[in-house]
């Protein structure tokens, strides 16, 4: 089946009234057997499982190719059970570009546990390798890159992480299973805010992590999920799901807004960069494409004049939200560097834009007036 039928086939759930529209279960536990059994598949406590996440964890399988999938309370939590598989002493090579919380996650708060980080160019694979040590566990990758746009080859990088015995995760939030699948590309991990183009409306919290058959791996990322307990509600699990059944077709909207968008920033004199995988100036252009079914509907501009032009740009637009956060209905922009603190690599100049389902044209004759302001 294609992506768009199985969006709306695996977000079913069938109870004894046969609701076509999945119900909200909001019980905390549920009522033994008259002797204080469960049987095997039965619900026992929310944090455990519950049917809105059982449905949604067998959706996202479905989505991202994958054979298990985990629920949780945000991509952060998601992140961080990944990290908690790991040992102490345990080394991960980690981009140079990515999500800042990731980097403080692994760098900061899981080197007080003794995880060893290198952060690495990932487009350079020889640095990659070079980078590789006996105790490497883990090649963290994220692509397309936060707020860069970088794009790395999951392929070659998911062989050089099995040579030496180590896992391969993606970040996939930007990328999506609609336009990326790091699993069919020899990933271990594929991982996702679910806050952002799965919910699509930005109206919920939540992460999730896809895995290939891996039965070890599998019973540590259900033990800290139902004993860590960063677990999503019944209904952050119901509004994943709903966003789940257009997800398909608004990534390819947003997708096709994105692209004509950065065509056209890509021409505007008050433009320094724009970082786009699809426009032929894109340094990893042939990767995105070999690996991607389309851009996606995340872009950042790198604004002639630095911080003060960036801020009055984002500060002028009419249609672009200034606000954190990606992959809603509505356009948003924002100064990244602002957000992410003053250990930040990312440009003064630099604004990310995550581009929604308004008319293309509008976005346009937005960015137009905002410019001339400059």
């Amino acid at each position: 089946m294609k992506i768009e039928t199985l969006a709306i086939t695996s977000t079913t759930l069938h109870d004894e009234k046969r609701a076509v529209i999945p119900p909200i279960y909001l019980t905390t536990t549920y009522e033994r057997k008259e002797d204080g059994t469960f049987d095997k598949d039965d619900y026992i406590y929310n944090r455990l499982d519950n049917p809105n996440r059982r449905m949604l964890e067998k959706s996202l399988a479905v989505m991202e190719r994958g054979d298990d999938a985990f629920a949780f309370a945000s991509g952060l939590a998601a992140a961080a059970a990944v990290f908690q598989t790991l040992r102490a002493g345990d080394h991960v090579i980690l981009p140079d570009d990515a999500y800042y919380g990731v980097m403080v996650l692994a760098e900061d708060i899981f080197k007080d546990f003794g995880l060893q980080c290198t952060r690495v160019n990932q487009t350079d694979l020889q640095k990659v390798a070079a980078a590789i040590t006996p105790q490497t566990r883990l090649i963290w990758v994220e692509t397309p890159s936060n707020p860069l746009l970088k794009i790395v080859d999951i392929y070659a990088l998911a062989k050089l992480a099995h040579q030496t015995n180590a896992l391969c995760a993606v970040d996939n939030t930007w990328g999506t299973p609609i336009l990326q699948n790091p699993l069919a590309l020899g990933a271990d991990i594929a991982m996702h805010s679910t806050t952002k183009y799965f919910g699509g409306h930005s109206d919920l919290l939540g992460g999730a992590l896809v895995i290939k058959k891996n039965p070890i791996l599998s019973e540590k990322l259900r033990k800290i999920q139902k004993i860590g307990g960063a677990v999503p509600s019944p209904f952050d699990c119901w509004l994943v799901a709903r966003g789940i059944r257009t997800m398909p077709l608004r990534v390819k909207a947003q997708t096709a807004t994105a692209s004509k968008l950065a065509k056209f920033l890509a021409t505007h004199s008050a433009i320094q960069t724009v970082h786009y995988p699809f426009l032929p100036t894109h340094p990893h252009h042939e990767i995105a494409q070999k690996q991607m079914q389309g851009a996606g509907a995340m872009l950042s501009i790198e604004v002639k004049g630095g911080r003060e032009a960036a801020m009055k740009l984002a500060n002028s637009l009419q249609l672009f939200v200034h606000a954190t956060s990606l992959g809603g209905v509505e356009s948003l922009i924002e100064h990244r560097k602002s957000i992410e603190g003053e250990f930040s690599q990312t440009p003064e100049s630099l604004l990310r834009v995550s581009v929604g389902l308004e008319h293309p044209t509008d976005l346009i004759a937005d960015f137009k007036r905002a410019l001339k302001k400059l």
